[in-house]
């Protein structure tokens, strides 16, 4: 796993994180971008990527994968095909940020492949202040299942783990930004 890290690290720091004002998602201003959908998007970094997050959810009760999209798109679908691959299948389900406005009118896609009531894990490229994560969670226990493990690619540090563990959920991260700048550099 360690190796793995390493690699992802030096993935992250070549094809996502970027220098220089920005404006987040969060409306707040930044002095770096952090792309992770570059290295996602990466057929190696969306491999490591999904094996990390495969090894972190060993022994969690996970039944599926989830997370919003379009920044969790490549990772549950990366975690779901590893996992089928090494033979202990996780759905994957996308969370979508309005709802479909027709047909079924739902937030959430995939569903017919998880059981109702289902432990369902949430994926997240990175988390600043964790109000996505929230929302993720909100939708998935409003449609009839429970949220277990919530994992991230990047804590960037500023106050979404304090946030998500006031909505009663616990953050754990393949790299914080501290993290992932000493890897890059060793």
């Amino acid at each position: 796993m360690k190796d793995s890290k390493a690699k992802l690290a030096r993935l992250l720091m070549a094809l996502s994180y970027v220098e220089g004002e920005v404006t987040l998602t969060s409306g707040r201003k930044s002095d770096y971008y952090f792309d992770c959908k570059q290295t996602a998007l990466n057929p190696e970094g969306g491999y490591l990527i999904g094996k990390l997050f495969l090894d972190m959810l060993t022994g969690t009760g996970a039944h599926a994968v989830a997370g919003m999209t379009l920044g969790a798109d490549p990772l549950v679908t990366a975690v779901s095909v590893l996992s089928h691959l090494e033979g202990s299948p996780l759905p994957a389900v996308i969370i979508r940020k309005q709802s479909k406005g027709h047909g079924t009118d739902q937030y959430l896609e995939g569903l017919k492949n998880v059981e109702p009531g289902a432990e369902i894990a949430l994926l997240e490229d990175v988390v600043t202040t964790g109000g996505t994560l929230v929302t993720s969670a909100e939708r998935v226990r409003a449609a009839g299942f429970t949220v277990g493990a919530v994992l991230c690619v990047l804590d960037r540090e500023e106050g979404g783990t304090q946030r998500l563990a006031e909505a009663g959920l616990t953050l754990k991260s393949i790299f914080t930004r501290k993290e992932l700048l000493a890897a890059a550099k060793g």
